[in-house]
């Protein structure tokens, strides 16, 4: 998947940094990863609230199996496929995925190590 591609998708929410990651690459927003590019295949992060949207999209949910055989299911997901074609629709997923990603640092807060002097 083109770079630029991946930046016109997010537009509409503001610059994208894009940085390499566990053989893809993760699509950050305000600091926040927003999507992620593995096997050249753009996936967006979803949540609870985003899921049913995504599934009714034709979207799929990525998965992983880890030795052993157990399936592992990731929070994201392909982009949908009539999206492609639709600036619209494009700003549409990029918000959705915005928003989760904003959902998800809010329940999960980032706990700092305290020092000792």
């Amino acid at each position: 998947m083109d770079e630029d591609f991946v930046r016109e998708i997010f537009a509409s929410e503001g610059p994208v940094r894009i940085r390499r990651m566990f053989g893809g690459q993760g699509v950050y927003l305000d600091g926040r990863i927003v999507a992620l590019v593995l096997s050249g295949e753009l996936m967006l992060k979803g949540d609870a609230d985003t899921e049913p949207a995504f599934l009714a999209a034709g979207s799929r949910r990525w998965t992983y199996q880890r030795p052993g055989g157990r399936l592992v299911a990731m929070p994201y997901y392909t982009f949908p496929p009539d999206a492609y074609d639709d600036p619209d629709a494009m700003a549409i997923w990029a918000a959705r995925a915005r928003e989760a990603a904003a959902r998800v640092a809010a329940a999960n807060p980032v706990r700092r190590r305290s020092r000792s002097a």
